[in-house]
């Protein structure tokens, strides 16, 4: 699917601003209308927006709410707790110097608060009452909350295997929450069969959501002083974070705020990455194949829903991805430990990323890399004490 240039968007009082949605075909939909799929079922995309220019951030706003204009529903009020302006902290990771984005400090301690805030606020306008999320439970506890804040009503399909922190979360906010037996994938599959008993909210498919994730780039532009790293490291399950990073540096890059996007240097664990094998054949999306069990639990989807365009973007800007041995998870998730950061697992695969990146040529000391760690470990506290175990 060839997205429009900016000369195709329509303007609303002298600015460009995408009145639609688009699906895989090309077809457009209403930016407004609550949906989460295209009629042939494929996902939906916020068309490209032209961006904002420093001048139009309201620093009175202390969230990413700050970074509004940039939505493609602006004036849509905020379900906020406060999400964004998470710290941005150097370290010496993998003998590089590298900036820390420590997504742990949104409110549920992960960085999909980002975009659920603009989900929910997105939903909650539209009049929907209640939705139903799938999640290996950083999403799941996020809807959660927002719901709560919003006054929906939520219901949670999680893995059985998910850990206890993330499930308690998303109950004490009030969710009803199912364990669905099997893996990751088990549980977005039958989410998916109940999708027409309630609005079906999931993070991995909801364009809105994608559009609230974006902000973290113009985030870290905020954080470099107006500036674009070089390159951007992620872990990528569904690959949610890299499409919000390519739609927020190409905004910026469309308003002449940046003179280039970041190459987008992704991650996933060994033991499930599809993705990666997908990248390094050259081929477009993924394709069916069965995977073990992995530590880093967030990123453990065997079936990303936005695979084409996970592809497409990484590709598009130059990046490159890798896949991470489960042996390395350990060391990892100790090593930033001892520098103070208490990431879980799936946060922690960036660390050996930079290694191998490092070591590929894909960076260099000259970068300037910033590094994304996505979840908090006190989110992970089962897996985080398996650590101590080995």
């Amino acid at each position: 699917m060839d997205l429009p240039e900016l000369d195709d968007l329509q303007f609303f009082d002298g600015v460009a601003r995408s009145a639609e949605l688009i699906d895989r075909t090309g077809r457009r939909y209403p930016i407004d209308e609550p949906r989460w799929c295209g009629d042939d079922g494929s996902p939906l995309l916020v068309e490209p927006l032209p961006g904002i220019t420093r001048e139009r951030i309201d620093s009175s706003v202390r969230s990413q709410w700050r970074y509004a204009a940039a939505l493609a529903l602006p004036d849509t009020p905020a379900v906020s707790l406060g999400e964004g302006l998470t710290p941005l902290l150097h370290r010496r990771l993998a003998g590089l110097d590298v900036a820390v984005k420590s997504e742990s400090a949104n409110p549920t301690a992960s960085f999909k608060d980002r975009g659920t805030s603009v989900m929910i606020s997105t939903l909650r306008a539209q009049g929907v009452p209640a939705v139903l999320e799938d999640s290996s439970g950083n999403g799941g506890s996020s809807v959660a909350a927002y719901c709560a804040a919003a006054g929906i009503d939520a219901q949670i399909l999680a893995p059985e295997s998910t850990s206890p922190a993330k499930i308690l979360q998303s109950r004490i906010h009030g969710a009803s929450v199912e364990l669905v037996p099997g893996s990751r994938q088990d549980t977005a599959d039958e989410a998916l069969r109940r999708s027409g008993e309630r609005f079906y909210a999931s993070h991995n498919w909801h364009p809105h959501f994608l559009d609230g994730i974006k902000l973290i780039a113009y985030e870290i532009w905020e954080d470099l002083g107006f500036t674009a790293p070089s390159a951007v490291v992620v872990p990528a399950g569904a690959g949610s974070l890299v499409l919000g990073c390519a739609a927020g540096f190409g905004e910026l890059h469309r308003a002449g705020e940046i003179d280039r996007v970041p190459r987008l240097l992704v991650s996933q664990p060994e033991r499930c990455s599809p993705l990666v094998r997908a990248f390094d054949s050259g081929a477009d999306g993924v394709e069916p194949a069965e995977w073990a069990p992995t530590l880093a639990e967030g990123t453990s989807i065997a079936h990303p829903v936005r695979d084409q365009e996970v592809l497409r973007a990484i590709r598009a800007s130059g990046g490159a991805m890798t896949a991470v041995p489960e042996e390395e998870l350990r060391p990892a998730t100790l090593a930033l430990a001892r520098t103070g950061l208490y990431a879980e697992p799936t946060s922690a695969q960036v660390v050996p990323a930079l290694e191998r990146f490092a070591r590929d040529g894909h960076l260099t000391g000259d970068d300037v890399v910033v590094a994304v760690l996505t979840g908090s470990g006190l989110k992970a506290s089962t897996a985080m004490a398996r650590l101590l175990d080995d």
